[in-house]
């Protein structure tokens, strides 16, 4: 892969395992959005981010070769071998090999743990639009604003320390719904006991799902997320209803709980359940498997 920067952009040739359709679309996140000319763009570590890819090329527009090398190098996962991780899987079954071509480009994000807490709180039970409308409403209201990109404003996710000076009703003002209650109340513990929850990335899977389920508005499927996307925890598996719609169809049984399918999988699929999770899950939506 060769980079560089050119008028604001940061250029990737010959990169593979790369796309942005596959990677912003596979459920992973929630603060970017498609533009007209198929490009993404986005807020990731208090800055805007522009994602386009035409053939083997990537263009990473609104930034430099300092921000990718400090933020965006680690952001897209780009120091793993995903081609090594698919082959591996594709020896597993015909399943992942059909669902790992299929998501080909598909890399896990490296986001922030705090800001994967709030969000996955507030996907429970929630459609992708509604869950990223709130984010941003969040973000407008209480975090800090960074700048315009193409005539649109971004702000930052409140830290913290921002969010706790809002109420539950400043909260469900922005279009959380009941899940308010638990935002409010997961922030006023983390102010309340000075409690880093980026630190859990430090802890085993085990000790970290642990961690997070002591928060309200956290169960099972949200504390796998939380700890896949934003903990760097890939030998756990989150079974939402297409998950199980897919290991259902492949694998298990119709009547099989989610805890046993959950199981199943990261006995399955090892310390690549995390992986084998987001091609499963992008290959059963987009393809309506199960339905």
């Amino acid at each position: 892969m060769k980079v560089y920067e050119k008028n604001n952009s940061v250029i990737l040739e010959g990169i593979t395992d790369f796309d942005p359709k596959h990677i912003f679309e596979c459920g992973q996140c929630f603060r970017w959005h498609k533009q007209e000319d198929d490009s993404y763009t986005g807020v990731a570590k208090g800055k805007i981010l522009n994602v386009k890819r035409e053939g083997d090329t990537v263009y990473l527009n609104n930034t430099n070769l300092e921000d990718f090398n400090n933020i965006w190098f680690d952001y897209f996962d780009l120091g793993r071998d995903y081609t090594e991780i698919k082959n591996i899987l594709k020896g597993m079954d015909e399943y992942l090999d059909k669902a790992s071509d299929f998501g080909w480009g598909i890399r896990i994000l490296q986001q922030d743990g705090w800001e994967m807490l709030i969000s996955f709180i507030i996907s429970s039970n929630n459609r992708i639009p509604m869950i990223q409308k709130a984010i941003e409403n969040l973000s407008k209201k209480f975090g800090k604003y960074i700048g315009e990109y193409n005539g649109k404003e971004y702000y930052s996710f409140p830290t913290p320390e921002e969010l706790n000076k809002a109420s539950q009703e400043d909260i469900r003002a922005c279009q959380t719904g009941f899940r308010d209650k638990y935002i409010k109340s997961t922030t006023e513990s983390i102010v309340n006991n000075k409690d880093d929850v980026r630190r859990y990335i430090n802890l085993s899977t085990e000790e970290c799902l642990k961690e997070l389920l002591k928060f309200n508005g956290v169960g099972p499927k949200v504390g796998d997320c939380i700890a896949l996307f934003g903990m760097r925890k890939y030998d756990t598996f989150p079974v939402d209803v297409w998950v199980k719609r897919v290991m259902q169809e492949f694998y298990v049984n119709e009547d099989m709980s989610l805890p046993k399918i959950r199981a199943y999988a990261i006995d399955k699929f090892g310390d690549l359940a995390g992986f084998a999770q987001q091609y499963l899950f992008y290959y059963a939506r987009e393809l309506g498997i199960g339905r």
